[in-house]
């Protein structure tokens, strides 16, 4: 409960610090400290009755502290700082989250740095979660976290007005859940809490347009995530399915939230995402889909959004509609470069089109592409039933 209360003040708290004395590292370190001694203190002492003021008082107090040791031989900002006390509980909420995110996606860091200092700063998570999550060395995501915040010092905390920082917000968002959904690599196919924080931080962002887009295609695509594996821990494909084990009340509020961003925003990509994963999640059966509808949005996703895994995912809808022959030849048009995606669609393809030694010798090069374990015991069935 605790872990949990924390998590969701840290950014609150940092906001806060950030927007009254400056300087994202060193606020960002009181921040830390503060909640170090919220840990300690509140399973003894107890939950005080304004946790984000405590917080905030005592990273103000560590952040003064600071200012103090920074600046003993100038005597004017020593008493600057000793005379502007703390503000307990200063207004912070959703706006200072979203001002946080922009900060945290500076056009200035590289996109493995966005997202490593939004997980620690926004989303609350330990320098160790981080590096659990995305099987790399604790001291490389330390390494990056640190840069990133040296790049970022004396950075004023405003929102750019330029839209493409949100985007790019969303981009580092979606980034963070998809690993959260399929892991690149790894033994587990799912890690439960990247997607948990990207779509907690999506809901602090301003409704409307691509941010619903986005939210929406978040739920319903972690609506699925109990039917996708088994009892044992295999990957079930989508097909395959107990749709009865799907999260209704995800699917519920996703659907709702793209049937109105279609209705009140301009089309974008995200929202077309979710417009499919919704004619996926309304569908009583795998056989119920309309894939001629899928294939419609897909069309107009590559016209908005091109990019490699929509043309190989439009393939997939392709073969769906006009036949596996037919999406054989699509994806050797393609021009689509080696994945193990690409290999894996191949595959079941080949196997539709009856073709059992090309379709179980694409299922193993697929495998060998892959490094997530779970993916990797999937395909090496698929090619074992057809030997």
């Amino acid at each position: 409960m605790i872990e949990g209360l924390l998590r969701e003040l840290a950014p609150q708290v940092l906001a806060a610090l950030v927007r009254r004395y400056g300087g994202f590292d060193t606020c960002e370190d009181a921040v830390q400290e503060a909640l170090l001694a919220a840990s300690l203190q509140w399973p003894v002492d107890g939950v005080p009755d304004h946790p984000k003021g405590w917080l905030i008082t005592t990273a103000s107090r560590r952040r003064i502290e600071q200012w103090r040791s920074e600046t003993a031989r100038q005597r004017r900002e020593e008493t600057v700082a000793l005379a502007e006390p703390p503000d307990p509980e200063p207004v912070a909420g959703v706006d200072d989250t979203l001002t946080l995110l922009l900060l945290c996606c500076h056009p200035s860091l590289t996109r493995p740095s966005q997202v490593a200092l939004t997980l620690r700063a926004v989303g609350g998570l330990t320098t160790a979660e981080i590096a659990r999550a995305f099987l790399v060395p604790e001291a490389t995501i330390g390494q990056r976290i640190s840069r990133a915040k040296q790049k970022l010092r004396g950075e004023r905390f405003t929102p750019s007005p330029d839209p493409g920082r949100l985007a790019a917000v969303l981009q580092v968002l979606y980034l963070i859940f998809t690993e959260g959904h399929t892991a690149s690599s790894g033994d587990a196919l799912n890690r439960v809490e990247l997607t948990t924080e990207a779509i907690r931080l999506t809901r602090q962002l301003p409704a409307g347009g691509e941010v619903t887009g986005l939210l929406a295609l978040m739920l319903l695509t972690e609506a699925r995530r109990p039917a996708r594996v088994d009892a044992t821990g295999a990957l079930v494909p989508l097909a395959a399915q107990d749709r009865s084990h799907w999260n209704a009340e995800l699917i519920a509020e996703g659907v709702s939230l793209i049937t109105t961003a279609l209705a009140t925003s301009p089309v974008g990509p995200y929202q077309l995402q979710a417009a499919i994963a919704a004619v996926h999640a309304e569908a009583p059966t795998a056989a119920d889909t309309d894939w001629a509808e899928i294939l419609t949005l897909y069309d107009l996703l590559r016209v908005v959004a091109p990019g490699p895994m929509v043309t190989l995912n439009r393939v997939v809808a392709f073969a769906q509609v006009h036949g596996p022959e037919a999406g054989l030849a699509e994806l050797a048009g393609a021009d689509l470069e080696a994945h193990h995606r690409v290999d894996a669609v191949r595959a079941h393809l080949l196997e539709l089109a009856g073709d059992v030694v090309g379709a179980r010798e694409a299922y193993l090069t697929a495998s060998r592409r892959t490094l997530s374990l779970p993916e990797q015991a999937y395909l090496q069935s698929r090619a074992s039933r057809l030997a």
